[in-house]
């Protein structure tokens, strides 16, 4: 197993990291529309809690997977099966997420995560024995993912309120691994591989999102739909194509000293954006059935993770690359879609806010790309 150049011209996405990301699709549906049920359900702080625990596994889980690929992608018959090992973990993990939202009973979220990062094990064995270069790399990374291991499986020993704690903990240390890890000689993950495949799992849980809310779309108009759903699902799609259009809107990628905080980061905005669907559906629901949270708790419901999404966005995207209005704009926008719920036609008015934000920034960032161009190819003299 050798590893990438991190140079490598025209790298892209294979057809098996798209297979793997696919595949995630159901451990991401299955903790959105669980977050869905328990918020509707008042019980927020129960919700959140477990969702955010339960999508560390599924986006830790991918992560690790994406920057070894970055590094080691061989594409040979050993290297395959170890990644169909690890998509079983996911399918696993899925199964896992109803008993632990339900019952905070973690055993077969954990057996399908062992999978995973077992399979991930072998995987960086495997380049520690065939890259003498980043052999001390690749030997603490299996180390590190062992014993985190271990710290897992006796969480489930624990009880009591204290399992929480130990959960924090074990998260600490799981992010430690790769800085430690990575101390002797950084791996050589492709940057601009990094930054597609970070795109293409965005596009994941944005369409995520739409899938969510359209199926709750299409059940609140079969039951009879009135202008006020109607106005709810046109401020869905909205928000949906604002957040794409605020992570696409210009190219980004990982960079050495940046590249922990750049791929870290990513967990609030994929949590953020698969949280979204859920908070269009719980309106949806507090619009079409028996309510049994406030209108401010529902609107609360998406000013919350759409607030975290233009965040994330703005502090990995922009904040590195960007002065003047450009650093303001969308965390003043951020600040008003969190006081959205107070007002009448939430979703609308966060709608309204975020197509702004995201207007206001593409004219800002034209007129600065512009000006740059005109600096660096001043027109001639016409008096020379």
């Amino acid at each position: 197993m050798r590893s990438r150049s991190s140079t490598e011209p025209n790298r892209a996405s294979t057809p098996l990291e798209l297979f793997f990301d696919l595949c995630f699709v159901v451990a991401v549906a299955q903790s959105a529309t669980l977050l869905e049920h328990t918020v509707a359900d008042d019980h927020f702080v129960h919700g959140v809690r477990s969702y955010l625990m339960v999508f560390f596994a599924i986006w830790w889980a991918w992560m690790n997977f994406t920057w070894f690929s970055s590094a080691y992608d061989t594409d040979d018959d050993i290297y395959r099966l170890s990644v169909l090992i690890s998509i079983v973990g996911a399918l696993v993990i899925a199964a896992g997420v109803p008993p632990a939202f339900e019952d905070q009973n973690f055993l077969i979220a954990t057996v399908g995560y062992s999978v995973m990062r077992f399979a991930n094990v072998g995987q960086w064995i495997r380049a520690a024995v065939s890259d003498p270069v980043h052999r001390a790399a690749a030997t603490r990374y299996a180390i590190g993912i062992v014993v985190v291991q271990v710290g897992w499986w006796l969480n489930l020993l624990v009880h009591g309120g204290v399992e929480y704690w130990v959960f924090l903990g074990l998260v600490v240390a799981e992010l430690l691994v790769p800085i430690v890890a990575e101390r002797p000689g950084m791996t050589p993950w492709h940057p601009g591989h990094i930054a597609e495949r970070y795109g293409l799992f965005t596009l994941i849980v944005l369409g995520e999102a739409v899938l969510a809310a359209s199926v709750a779309f299409q059940g609140g108009l079969g039951s009879g739909a009135d202008a006020d759903l109607i106005w709810l699902a046109s401020a869905g799609i909205i928000i949906v194509f604002s957040m794409w259009w605020l992570y696409f809107d210009r190219e980004t990628a990982p960079t050495p000293g940046w590249n922990f905080l750049w791929g870290y980061g990513h967990y609030f905005i994929f949590a953020s954006a698969a949280a979204v669907g859920a908070g269009l559906v719980v309106n949806v629901d507090h619009h079409t059935s028996e309510p049994h949270i406030s209108d401010t708790a529902a609107g609360y419901a998406i000013a919350i993770p759409v607030a975290v999404y233009t965040l994330c966005v703005w502090g990995l995207h922009y904040v590195p690359h960007e002065r003047g209005l450009l650093l303001f704009t969308p965390p003043v926008g951020a600040a008003l879609i969190l006081a959205a719920p107070f007002w009448p036609a939430t979703a609308q008015v966060i709608a309204v806010l975020l197509a702004l934000v995201v207007a206001i920034t593409v004219v800002l960032t034209r007129r600065a790309l512009d000006l740059s161009t005109s600096e660096s190819y001043p027109q001639d003299d016409p008096t020379d």
